[in-house]
C-alpha cells in the first residue's frame, strides 16, 4: 500500500507497469497451484478480517476517504485495476482503495496490489505482505491473474506518485504502456481507478530525476526519481526513503466502468490507441474531481 512510489508503492518505484510491461506475450496455460508464485499465499484472509475494523477507522479519521463506484468492479473473476498514483512514498491513495476494496468485497476476493520491489524489502513493511501487496513482476502479475484476482497497478510508479505539487490534477503515465499489454496477454478487463486528494499531503518539489540520473539511481535500484519535498517532520525531505506524515488530505477515489478491450478496440487493439484512450479518460474523471474541491487539503 506504500507507494509504487520509490513505485504501491513503491509504492517505492520503479513502475508497477515498467515490471507488467514485459507480460506482452501470449498467455500461458494457467499454472497449477503448486507453482504459483509463493508470495502470492502471503495474502492472508484471517488478517484482514481481524484487523480491518482498526486500520479502515484510522485511514477514514484522518483522509476521510470518498471512494465511489466500487460496484462497477466485477465481484469475482480476474480483472485489472489501472491508478493514478499520488502521495510519495506513503501513498494515501493505495492505502484508501485497498481498505475500501476488503470493506466491500470481502477478506475472501483474491486482490493483489503491485508495488516495487524495494518495497517489498522494508522490513516494518511486512504487513502489506499480508494485504496482498506483491513484487511488480510480470510473473506475479501474470499468476494474480490467473488466479482470479483483482489486481492494482499503477503505471505512473515512482514517476507519477512524486511529481510536483502543481501537476497534483495531472495523469502522468509518463508514456508506459505496459499495463494494456498486460490486459491483452492475460484477456481481462480493465477498470480505470481514478483518485485526487494524494498530492496535497505534503509539498512536492520536484521529483529530481536528473539527480536520479547522475546517482546512477536507475542501474542501481530501478529508481528514475529522488523526489525533493517540504514534508513533516523532516522540513526538507530528499528521497522520502523513510516516508513522511501525511497532512490530512480528503482523499476522493472514483471508479470506473470496466472496459473490455476487444470490445471496445476491435481483435487486434493497438496499444498505442488503447493508451490515449484510457489516459484520456482517466484525465478528464480527475479534472471533474478536482472541479469539485474547494480548498486544497481540506476537499
Amino acid at each position: 500500500m506504500l507507494s509504487a512510489s520509490t513505485d504501491v508503492a513503491a509504492n517505492g518505484a520503479a513502475s508497477a507497469a515498467s515490471a507488467a510491461s514485459a507480460a506482452s506475450a501470449a498467455p500461458a496455460a494457467p499454472a497449477p497451484a503448486a507453482v504459483l508464485p509463493a508470495v502470492l499465499g502471503e495474502r492472508d484472509p484471517d488478517y484482514i478480517r481481524r484487523s480491518l475494523p482498526l486500520t479502515w477507522p484510522l485511514i477514514a479519521s484522518w483522509f476521510r476517504p470518498d471512494i465511489r463506484g466500487l460496484d462497477r468492479i466485477p465481484a469475482r473473476g480476474p480483472v485489472l485495476l489501472v491508478g493514478n498514483h499520488s502521495g510519495g512514498n506513503v501513498a494515501p491513495d493505495t492505502l484508501a482503495f485497498t481498505l475500501g476494496f476488503y470493506r466491500h468485497f470481502g477478506a475472501e476476493r483474491p486482490f493483489f496490489q503491485l508495488a516495487h520491489h524495494l518495497v517489498m524489502r522494508v522490513p516494518w513493511l511486512w504487513l502489506l505482505h499480508k494485504y496482498g501487496t506483491i513484487e511488480a513482476t510480470p510473473q506475479n502479475a501474470q499468476a494474480a491473474l490467473e488466479r482470479g484476482a483483482a489486481v492494482l497497478i499503477y503505471p505512473g510508479g515512482d514517476w507519477e506518485v512524486h511529481r510536483p505539487s502543481w501537476h497534483g490534477h495531472r495523469v502522468e503515465f509518463h508514456g508506459r504502456e505496459g499495463f494494456v499489454r498486460l490486459a491483452l496477454a492475460a484477456h481481462v478487463p480493465i477498470v480505470p481507478v481514478v483518485s485526487i486528494g494524494g498530492q496535497e499531503t505534503a509539498l512536492f518539489l520536484t521529483r529530481g530525476e536528473r539527480l536520479a540520473r547522475a546517482l546512477g539511481l536507475d542501474r542501481r535500484f530501478r529508481l528514475k526519481v529522488l523526489p525533493i519535498s517540504l514534508a513533516l517532520p523532516w522540513g526538507l525531505d530528499v528521497g522520502d526513503f523513510l516516508g513522511h506524515i501525511a497532512l490530512p488530505a480528503k482523499i476522493t477515489i472514483q471508479v470506473l466502468e470496466p472496459i473490455d478491450l476487444h470490445e471496445r478496440f476491435g481483435p487486434d487493439p493497438d496499444v498505442d490507441a488503447v493508451y490515449e484512450a484510457i489516459t484520456g479518460l482517466m484525465q478528464r474523471t480527475l479534472e471533474q474531481l478536482a472541479a469539485e474541491r474547494r480548498f486544497p487539503v481540506i476537499g
